[in-house]
């Protein structure tokens, strides 16, 4: 059938349809036990009775995109980990109730369906997926040419994760004397691109491809579109065991935003910001701006992408399974009793 006038009007369906064959072993590649039907069903679908060990099953859903992070890839041409950060946003999200990520689906729009391109990106999506062991079940790119110029594109997703009952992460599990372990991120991660365009790019004349001696060697672009870690293999296994009480993913707002929505209001996160190394990137992007602390810390995650609350007898072991998974951790701090009238979150 053709659709002459369609196309005139700046949609190519035969397109959509050449981008489905392109993506389809990247799909599958993320198939896990649970998944019903594949790729072209009109629904995602994913059987529950296949996670073993579930008495009583409460589903987790997060939903979240990229940001301006992905006018960084779009300048530099480069679309195939932009999908890593839009999979870990999710999945890292519902990693803090406690779920084991089941699936999740993308949602691309873009004002010229280029097939090559988009693939790129789902390849990126099933990496994020097959790095947190979601099946990537679905998904939508809508060519929408009147709302976006030819270049441009946007990237959103959505994750659906299982947690029984009696794991599940709650704002009542943490107790004072908690030690709080924070692990590495692997860079900025996917917040605070705006803050980072305005003062690279708008208050100073930096391009994506200079080297600046405090990036030790990489091109600013490079460190700009390092992908955003995630977090399930190394912590997922622990919180099965019961030796996490918390999870906070440190994201937009920083730790000033994320860390106290892990605690209950009458407990008080005391955080030391000498017990953990400071990543280049933030170095570079203080200089440049001429950031203060609060600033750095209520944008970015300053190099801890995931905050566990542990029991002080379980940190030594979590500590050494985490290094065993080859994630880098610090004892940042602790949770005490609020005392009255003090924030949630003291940084020292």
């Amino acid at each position: 059938m053709k659709r002459k006038r369609y196309e005139e009007a700046g949609v190519n369906v035969n397109a959509g349809y050449e981008m489905v064959k392109k993506i389809k072993d990247a799909v599958a590649s993320t198939d896990r036990p649970g998944v019903v039907g594949g790729i072209g069903s009109f629904g995602g679908m994913f059987d529950l009775t296949a996670v073993a060990g579930l008495t009583h099953p409460i589903l987790v859903s997060g939903t979240d995109g990229v940001g301006t992070k992905l006018l960084i890839a779009q300048k530099l041409n480069r679309h195939d980990t932009i999908g890593i950060d839009c999979v870990a946003m999710c999945i890292n999200d519902i990693l803090a109730q406690g779920a084991e990520p089941l699936f999740f689906l993308d949602y691309i729009a873009t004002g010229h369906n280029t097939p090559d391109k988009m693939a790129q990106i789902v390849s990126g999506v099933a990496e994020g997926c097959r790095q947190s062991g979601a099946a990537l079940v679905g998904g939508e790119t809508a060519e929408m040419p009147d709302m976006y110029s030819q270049d441009e594109y946007d990237l959103a997703g959505y994750a659906t994760g299982v947690v029984d009952q009696d794991k599940m992460l709650t704002t009542a599990l943490p107790k004072a004397g908690d030690v709080l372990i924070g692990l590495a991120s692997s860079g900025i991660h996917s917040n605070g691109y705006s803050l980072v365009r305005q003062v690279l790019f708008k208050d100073n004349d930096v391009k994506l491809s200079d080297q600046p001696a405090e990036l030790n060697g990489q091109t600013v672009g490079e460190a700009l579109l390092t992908p955003t870690r995630i977090y399930v293999k190394p912590v997922l296994p622990l919180i099965k065991k019961g030796l996490i009480h918390g999870v906070s993913h440190i994201t937009g707002g920083g730790l000033p935003e994320n860390l106290p929505r892990m605690f209950a209001d009458s407990l008080q996160a005391v955080v030391d910001a000498s017990t953990w190394p400071k990543l280049p990137i933030f170095s570079y992007l203080q200089k440049m701006g001429d950031l203060d602390a609060d600033d750095l810390y209520g944008t970015f995650n300053m190099g801890l992408g995931m905050i566990l609350a542990v029991a002080p007898e379980n940190a030594a072991a979590v500590q050494d399974a985490l290094k065993q998974a080859g994630e880098d951790s610090w004892q940042i701090g602790r949770l005490q009793d609020r005392p009255a009238d003090e924030e949630k979150l003291i940084i020292k």
